[in-house]
């Protein structure tokens, strides 16, 4: 009985090899993007322009506020309807990367609000530009308050990644097994 436990195990060891392999790249491609742009809509977020916030906190709320299958459901069944034609790979990391984007985002806002006023002012004091004083004083800071929400959120869109499953980007070899990929 163990044996055939053992061998099935065996047959079934390079599916298990791509799976994983396929949440390396959707995850790991997911966090890459969803985190640049997390931190780049975190600052502007932050920043005192009450439009760029306003507009920026809207896109939050409907991302933060809408299923994630129903994110990926647009991406890849709404958007080739406006002409945008995604496979599944590159749909299922775009839909990552914007749901990414929006919990980063407030991660990072929340982050260098926390940076005390007075650090913003001895920054400027100093004749650092605003690029500079973001560069140089205030992120440094805010990464002590940014990195522990954040290791949980990549844990979190890791296992969301699993949910990119309902639009097919699981490859298989089915095709080259001779059925026509019937079973895809």
């Amino acid at each position: 009985m163990i044996s055939f436990y053992f061998q099935r195990l065996v047959e079934i060891f390079p599916f298990f090899l791509k799976g994983l392999w396929m949440t390396v790249i959707v995850a790991g491609s997911g966090l890459v993007f969803g985190t640049i742009c997390g931190f780049l809509l975190g600052i502007l977020r932050a920043g005192k322009n009450k439009v760029i916030t306003r507009l920026i906190g809207v896109y939050v709320a409907v991302i933060r506020g809408t299923p994630f299958v129903v994110q990926i459901f647009i991406v890849f069944f709404i958007l080739p309807e406006w002409g945008i034609q995604l496979e599944a790979l590159p749909a299922a990391i775009l839909a990552l990367s914007i749901l990414g984007t929006a919990f980063i985002c407030e991660i990072v806002a929340g982050g260098v609000k926390a940076v005390a006023a007075g650090q913003w002012e001895a920054a400027a004091s100093s004749g650092l530009t605003r690029i500079q004083q973001l560069r140089l004083v205030i992120i440094p800071q805010a990464l002590q308050t940014i990195l522990p929400p954040l290791v949980g959120q990549y844990v979190l869109l890791i296992k969301d990644s699993s949910v990119v499953s309902v639009i097919g980007v699981v490859r298989t070899d089915a095709r080259r097994l001779g059925d026509g990929g019937a079973h895809s």
